[in-house]
């Protein structure tokens, strides 16, 4: 029976869960959440799909309750799908404290992104589990972190995939009478509402980079040329969409899949992948090297405020970042230690109330 485990019963984790039990490859859902949620979704999915759904109440910050749902589940495939608080959370809000803080890049709200993941991937090493485990947490930064720490999942989700689907589209309108090439897109998170709102950055090297055919003929433009799309949650419809084949491509039996992801192995940014019996491994196009790859997206993260990662995973941020703050509270774009999460996302809670 094949089992995934889905942790964090949010609006993405509902949407993952109905994705892979439409798709009739797997036969047991897990939901874990720390609220009520879960029941809701279980329900929603086990009625509307021909699927096993159970939800069961986890504290994601405990690593042993997360460690002994591992072990009781002996899931085939991990999702994480959870965080402190959403990215979308401060949707709507003109306050000066909510604009600063949005302003500064998604890398100021770390405290909010990594703490959870960190205590999956802790409990993963503690219980033995070996299978894969894909994250969806902020994982163009994240999973650098945590690969500083030898904790990187197998991959990450979303991004580059979303990336890929505009590239898609804009192929498919312009060509519906031609199959669709081979497209491998190399881009950071930092880089997705340009390519979402068919925003082009006038600099082409911001643009993220779309490799078509075997050869890799490059059409960066193709990124930008899909109606576009306002930042908001909608976007989740999208990153569903992206994730479902990769995650269907990690488990038992799964066909090959030559796809766009974020954070293979913990690397920064997203990269063409191919997955292959569950392993994942970049699918570079001829002529790209995986040290110009892994450099183009670190420099790219600077459009979420990252700046460098130290070895031991602190997180130093961009001087842009630091002015965007300045008159509201300096210290949040302070660096951002592994043991010192919990005291900043308290302080972001505070900016924020």
């Amino acid at each position: 029976m094949t089992t995934v485990l889905i942790i964090g019963a949010g609006d993405m984790g509902e949407r993952v869960a109905d994705g892979l039990a439409a798709g009739g490859q797997v036969r047991r859902l897990v939901v874990a959440g720390r609220s009520t949620a879960g029941d809701a979704v279980a329900a929603t999915v086990a009625s509307a799909r021909d699927c096993l759904v159970e939800a069961i109440r986890l504290d994601a910050s405990r690593p042993d309750e997360v460690a002994e749902l591992l072990t009781a589940t002996r899931a085939d495939l991990v999702v994480h799908c959870a965080s402190l608080r959403s990215p979308w959370a401060m949707t709507g809000r003109t306050d000066p404290a909510a604009r600063a803080i949005a302003s500064a890049g998604l890398g100021l709200r770390l405290p909010y992104q990594l703490p959870l993941i960190l205590s999956v991937m802790r409990a993963v090493r503690d219980a033995g589990h070996t299978g894969p485990v894909a994250n969806l947490s902020f994982p163009d930064v994240t999973g650098p972190i945590l690969a500083r720490l030898d904790l990187a999942p197998t991959v990450g989700l979303g991004n580059a995939a979303m990336m890929q689907l505009r590239v898609r589209a804009a192929l498919r309108a312009a060509h519906p009478d031609q199959p669709t090439p081979l497209i491998r897109v190399l881009g950071h998170h930092a880089q997705v509402t340009d390519v979402m709102q068919a925003c082009q950055p006038t600099d082409p090297e911001q643009r993220c980079r779309v490799h078509l055919g075997e050869d890799g003929q490059r059409d960066d433009s193709l990124a930008y040329q899909a109606p576009p799309l306002a930042p908001g949650p909608r976007y989740n419809i999208v990153t569903a969409a992206a994730v479902i084949p990769v995650l269907e491509a990690l488990l038992p039996g799964a066909g090959p899949l030559r796809h766009s992801t974020a954070a293979p192995a913990g690397l920064p940014g997203g990269y063409p992948v191919r997955i292959v019996d569950g392993s994942v491994a970049l699918d570079l196009p001829p002529g790209l090297s995986e040290a110009d790859a892994i450099a183009f997206n670190e420099r790219m993260a600077g459009g979420d405020g990252i700046d460098h990662i130290d070895d031991d995973g602190t997180v130093h941020l961009t001087a842009a970042s630091h002015r965007a703050v300045a008159d509201v509270a300096p210290a949040l774009a302070d660096p951002i230690a592994i043991d010192d999460l919990a005291t900043r996302a308290a302080q972001l809670d505070s900016v924020l109330a």
